[in-house]
């Protein structure tokens, strides 16, 4: 059985830095695309940042240049750094991986940004 487990969410003020991770069970991240995803309260789901297993990123308008999607795939884990967080970036973060039309997702870990 795949399962993805997010950590690193917590409370932040503006300006400040968190790092998320996500580990997987049962798969090998390796072979997918991974992805981080995010849902603030009363707003749909939304991607984030993805990268593919050779390497290659992408980041939404809203975060590049702030957040960093990296993978490590003898750890079998993907993280996400987040800098200069601002109020907006307040929200569940979700990790998906996805290869063909297979997909799987972690349950999330919560980031609030708030002074």
């Amino acid at each position: 059985q795949v399962q993805l487990v997010e950590s690193g969410g917590g409370s932040v003020q503006p300006g400040g830095s968190l790092r998320l991770s996500c580990a997987a069970s049962g798969t090998s991240l390796s072979i997918y695309i991974m992805g981080w995803y995010r849902q603030a309260p009363g707003k749909q789901r939304e991607l984030v940042a993805t990268i593919a297993s050779g390497g290659s990123t992408y980041y939404a308008d809203s975060v590049k240049g702030r957040f960093t999607i990296s993978r490590d795939n003898a750890k079998n884990t993907v993280s996400l750094q987040m800098n200069s967080l601002k109020p907006e970036d307040t929200a569940v973060y979700y990790c998906k991986a996805y290869r063909y039309d297979v997909d799987y997702w972690g349950k999330g870990t919560l980031v609030t940004v708030s002074s």
